[in-house]
Order: structure tokens, then sequence, then C-alpha cells
């Protein structure tokens, strides 16, 4: 889950102002498309030459595209990178008749190709959007060249604590009479100490619209209103290749969570931790984030995708 705070780098000390490997990637602007889907207006974002491979980025529950546009362009040499806005998140339409995980996969299948993305992406999820990733690759897996899944807790079913989450997150979110107090009010979800104010600056002025009476959040509460979906069903049904991340840090992937999700992987797919990382991964270490993705993208590049072979010769 993700959403929410901070101030202006502006007249900051030298020491305080963003790195200029952070400032040369948002400096890279995107490209903004959209696409109906099931009568929902679905905005993307997009990097690079369409005619190289493919990554799919997914951001998390109350969180939106931006969450990847400093790390976007770090791919570019070698892949197109298309990042879209969910249903109910950032500058994309609402569904009046809730949401479900299957209809946001159904939504990352159609921009891709809208997008016209390469024959089989890579898609990349983190949080929430590494549930919808799962999906995906349950459902779309043939059409898909792997996917990455970053601190999403896939853990065993147990109904009472689902049905004491549900509703409960962002459940009314305010108006604040100017850009500054709302910014003053941007927390993380669940919460964890941040060193790089200037991301958290980037990501929460994205986070915000401004309407009659002032500014909000751009998310639709109505996201976390929705029924769980027990993704433990998909993880063992996925026909991709995978590859599982977590923070070393993290209180949402502990070691019985690892343990669970190896096991429905039938211990197929690499456990990845990146040091010194809380849940949020993409904020408090992009590098190593970075690094982590690359790695596993070259594995990929120079190996056999047994998985995929094994379905294909059956």
């Amino acid at each position: 889950m993700d959403s929410n705070r901070q101030t202006e780098n502006r007249g900051a000390p030298a020491a305080a102002r963003p790195p200029s490997w952070f400032t040369g990637a948002i400096a890279n602007r995107p490209e903004f498309h959209a696409v109906e889907v099931d009568g929902c207006r679905i905005n993307y974002l997009c990097w690079g030459d369409p005619d190289l491979p493919a990554l799919i980025l997914l951001h998390g529950g109350a969180a939106h595209a931006h969450w990847w546009s400093f790390i976007a362009p770090q791919f570019t040499q070698q892949y197109f990178v298309v990042a879209p806005d969910l249903s109910g998140h950032g500058d994309s339409g609402r569904r009046p008749d809730g949401y479900t995980m299957e209809q946001w996969a159904d939504e990352v299948m159609a921009v891709a190709r809208h997008a016209r993305a390469q024959d089989r992406p890579i898609v990349i999820g983190h949080s929430m959007g590494g549930h919808v990733a799962i999906v995906v690759a349950a459902r779309y897996g043939d059409d898909l060249g792997g996917a990455m899944i970053l601190d999403t807790p896939i853990q065993r079913p147990d109904p009472e604590s689902e049905e004491g989450e549900k509703g409960r997150m962002f459940r009314n979110p305010k108006t604040y009479p100017d850009l500054e107090t709302a910014l003053e009010h941007f927390h993380l979800q669940p919460p964890q100490p941040t060193t790089n104010d200037y991301i958290v600056n980037h990501i929460a002025r994205h986070s915000l619209k401004e309407v009659d009476g002032g500014w909000t959040w751009k998310f639709d509460a109505g996201v976390f209103a929705r029924e769980p979906t027990i993704t433990n069903a998909y993880l063992d049904k996925t026909r991709c290749r995978l590859a599982l991340m977590h923070g070393q840090l993290s209180d949402l992937v502990t070691p019985e969570v690892q343990s669970y999700m190896e096991e429905l992987t039938g211990r197929s797919a690499p456990m990845v931790e990146i040091p010194q990382a809380y849940h949020h991964i993409p904020l408090d270490q992009p590098l190593a984030l970075i690094a982590a993705i690359r790695a596993i993208l070259a594995d990929w590049q120079h190996s056999v995708d047994k998985k995929r072979l094994r379905d294909l010769t059956s």
C-alpha cells in the first residue's frame, strides 16, 4: 500500500539538494497517453523507443505512475518503459461499480497493446502493484517475458485479518486549502523512515489535484472498499518467469511470508533482498532496486525460460 508528505527543496543547502542522477531522470519527460478500458479512461506514461523490448511498471495502492518517473529513464537504453495509472489512481478514471485485481490486470494488458509494446513485455509491480502483476502473470503469462514482484506480501489465508483491514485505509481523503498545506499531510502507508526527501516531495506533488475548495488526493477511496483478492491462488498458477524482491527492513515480507511465497512458486523464483530497504523500495533505495532489476533482466536475456519451454513441450 502506498501514499502521502513534504516540502520544497528550493533554497536548501547543497547537501540536501537532489543528486544528479535524480534530476537527470525527471528531466527525461515521459509521453502521456490514454486508452479506454471497459468504459474507464486509463492514463499511462512512456519513456524510450517503442521498438525495444517493453517493461511495464505498476504502482502500489493510493499511488500513481510517477512513483516510477525517476526510475523508468534508467532503463531506456535497452527497454521501452510504460507506467500506467491503474483505474482509481493518479490521472486515470474511476469505476463507480468498484475495483478488482482482475480488472486491473486487464487494464495492464490493454495498456501494453495500446502502447504497441513489443512481444512478451516484462511486468514489475510494487506492493499492491505486485498483486496485480501476479494476477497478470497467472492470466496472461504466455504473453509475458516475466514478472518481478516487489515487497508484496502473500500470506496464508486469514479471513479475520482481511476483514479487519477492509475499507480502513484512506477512508476519507481530505481537501486542503492550498498545495503547501496538502503537502504537509503527505505520509507513507505503512509508515517508515525516509531520507530521500527530494523523492518524497516529487511523489507528493504528483499525488495531488486541484479541486473546488483547494487540493485533494488523486486516488479514489473506493479502491480500499473492494473485496480482498486472495492472490495466493494466482501465485502458484503463474505462467512466466518470476523474481521476488523484498526490503531487508520491510515489516510486510517477513521470513515467514518469504518461505510461504517460495513454497507457492515451488522455489523456482529467486528471492532477492534489497539492503537497507523498507517496504517502499523505489523511494528509499532506488539505486539498489535499479541494480537488482538490471541483474534479473540481464540473466533473463541470456537464459532459457524453462517454465515456458516446459509448457510448450508438454
